[in-house]
């Protein structure tokens, strides 16, 4: 979370919650193909974060504060989802997959890259999603490494593996990453043919990329995935909205995934504080959507950086490594903070 997104959850009052989840990676260690050290350097300035200032957080813990914050004051459903929207002139009638049913005056998607609300009111995803050339999977695995609150990145042309170390939890964060021209849209939904091409294209790697694709293969908790981006003409239709990664997905190769989500549902809540949702979600797009296209823009920058394509890139990228030292502290700094929050009318 930078910039603007440490206003909202400010103004949340959540933000003493926040630091201290906070997960304090120090160093980036970026390792060749052979294993061997390329260089390791202080982590915020790889990513472009301020030092003291910008919040990184697990997802799951971040959630579990924006639950504890809400809970008591909303019904909350697990475990569900929407079967169907239809829309009237007064409000949202909502089937679940559960069989329930309710009517709902507005109804906001906030269901991620792939969600289903985007496609109830616009279409098939492959009209708005930008596919940004690479494929991942992120899963856990024991820290038999001895890391502790760093990460360790091994680069070939167009292919990265990576540990996170959080701490010194008993589990890194692991990710494959690697380049692709075109979306291997027939393997992602068949867990056997995605272990497949990943091991195909990791086949000849060294350093710990073996073991990574073993532990891929027993992994329960494994997310695969490609890289990309979503760009809609608009974010609503009648009384239905879309915030976050379901309307304007950055992809995490900008890493402001989060930052742009609380953003945007802070210009949502504020934009609908005097109840008239016409006026309202117009007024929401036009004052945020300048902010989104300025962040998704970031890619190609900072964290694109990390995952070269090319030998020559890849040579490039390594050769500043080795004569990095620190950024400038408003590297990156306009889009994070190319929004000024209007004041919400709480009651």
């Amino acid at each position: 979370m930078r910039g603007t997104a440490l206003d909202v959850v400010d103004r949340m009052g959540i933000l003493p919650n926040v630091r201290e989840a906070q997960v304090d990676i120090r160093r980036s260690t970026f390792l060749d193909a052979d294993g061997s050290e390329v260089a390791s350097v202080p982590a915020h300035t790889v990513t472009g974060s301020v030092a003291g200032r910008d919040v990184e957080i697990r997802r799951g813990d971040l959630t579990q504060i924006l639950y504890r914050a809400v809970r008591d004051d909303m019904e909350i459903v697990f475990d569900d989802s929407i079967e169907t929207l239809d829309q009237s002139g007064h409000g949202v009638d909502v089937t679940f997959r559960s069989g329930a049913t309710h009517t709902f005056d507005l109804v906001f998607g906030a269901d991620g890259v792939h969600s289903p609300t985007r496609r109830f009111l616009f279409g098939p995803e492959e009209q708005y999603h930008r596919y940004l050339g690479y494929c991942f999977a992120v899963f856990d695995v024991p820290n038999t490494f001895g890391l502790s609150s760093e990460s360790v990145v091994w680069n070939s042309p167009g292919r990265a593996a990576a540990l996170y170390a959080v701490e010194d939890d008993e589990e890194l964060h692991a990710l494959l990453n690697f380049a692709r021209p075109e979306p291997p849209v027939d393997v992602l939904g068949d867990r056997e043919a995605r272990q497949k091409l990943f091991e195909s294209v990791y086949a000849d790697a060294g350093w710990e990329v073996p073991s990574l694709l073993a532990a891929l293969r027993e992994s329960d908790d494994a997310f695969f995935d490609t890289v990309g981006q979503i760009h809609l003409p608009r974010w609503s239709s009648g009384r239905v909205a879309l915030v976050g990664d379901a309307a304007y997905a950055p992809s995490f190769l900008t890493g402001q995934g989060t930052s742009i989500a609380l953003v945007g549902a802070y210009m949502l809540a504020a934009s609908l504080a005097d109840g008239d949702h016409v006026a309202g979600f117009a007024a929401y797009e036009r004052d945020t959507r300048d902010f989104v296209t300025q962040n998704q823009a970031l890619v190609g920058k900072g964290e694109a950086a990390l995952f070269p394509v090319t030998r020559q890139d890849l040579e490039r990228r390594n050769s500043r490594l080795r004569t990095l030292s620190s950024l400038p502290v408003d590297q990156g700094r306009p889009a994070h903070t190319a929004l000024t929050l209007p004041p919400v009318r709480l009651g």
